[in-house]
């Protein structure tokens, strides 16, 4: 199924965008770029599966029960494996109350009221402030924006060669350690770590971590068992990868997918 209406009109305040992904489990996962949003705002969110929102400076993971809130005038593309179901809204810059919308690139929480108006938005196509019960959508749909909570689900990516290319050999590495990496970077631990905290803001350390946290979600997402999981990353029982897990989100990996 696949959606998508431009806003010839004024009084088109939201468009929506909605297709479903058969991609099957690719390595590396299928890139798509979406319609082009010009200068709108815009929420992706993925109904069913997970999905990676990568622009040249992060990237995002987003479960079902999240969203990235992507503010005008930023380029990304979307990264997928198995099926996904895109659900997307592209809303007018210079609404009401768009002040107290966030400003930057996020993952947030999408509150159950809010997946159901995203869903009725894929249906209906555009919502026309013109049409007196699309309206009443629109002012919903913008009330539960500016409540929008963000989660750390977002993996900032440094830019200096020599941290890129390490970034970028932990993303398809899996589980080897970081002396490894090192090494194949010809680069110090000092070094990489002065990069790091530069470029990111968060030491060697708490990247990996985090890149390990998203790589599993994609997994446990996918179906994988978190003691397969938690072998091939390298923790020593599938105890202690949950208790990173609910560490770093607050839950363990089976409350956090029944959310």
């Amino acid at each position: 199924m696949s959606n998508f209406r431009q806003a010839d009109s004024a009084s088109i305040l939201v468009r929506s965008f909605g297709v479903t992904f058969h991609s099957g489990q690719t390595t590396p996962p299928r890139q798509v770029v979406p319609p082009a949003a010009g200068m709108w705002h815009q929420l992706v969110c993925a109904t069913r599966g997970v999905l990676t929102v990568r622009t040249d400076q992060c990237a995002w993971v987003v479960p079902p029960h999240r969203a990235v809130w992507i503010p005008a005038g930023f380029e990304y593309r979307l990264e997928l494996s198995g099926v996904v179901a895109v659900r997307m809204l592209y809303i007018r810059p210079r609404i009401r109350g768009e002040k107290l919308l966030p400003r930057d690139c996020a993952v947030v929480n999408v509150t159950p009221l809010l997946r159901e108006l995203i869903v009725r938005t894929v249906q209906v196509g555009a919502l026309d402030a013109g049409v007196a019960e699309q309206k009443r959508l629109i002012g919903v749909i913008l009330d539960e924006l500016k409540v929008l909570i963000a989660v750390p689900l977002q993996l900032p990516l440094p830019r200096d060669g020599r941290a890129a290319r390490y970034a970028a050999l932990a993303n398809h590495s899996g589980s080897l350690p970081a002396e490894k990496l090192l090494r194949q970077c010809g680069t110090s631990r000092r070094t990489m770590e002065r990069l790091f905290r530069a470029e990111t803001g968060m030491s060697l350390g708490q990247w990996q971590r985090r890149q390990t946290l998203l790589h599993a979600l994609r997994r446990l997402a996918a179906g994988e068992n978190v003691s397969g999981i938690a072998g091939e990353l390298g923790y020593n029982s599938a105890s202690a990868f949950i208790a990173m897990f609910r560490r770093e989100l607050g839950q363990t990996p089976k409350r956090y997918f029944e959310a």
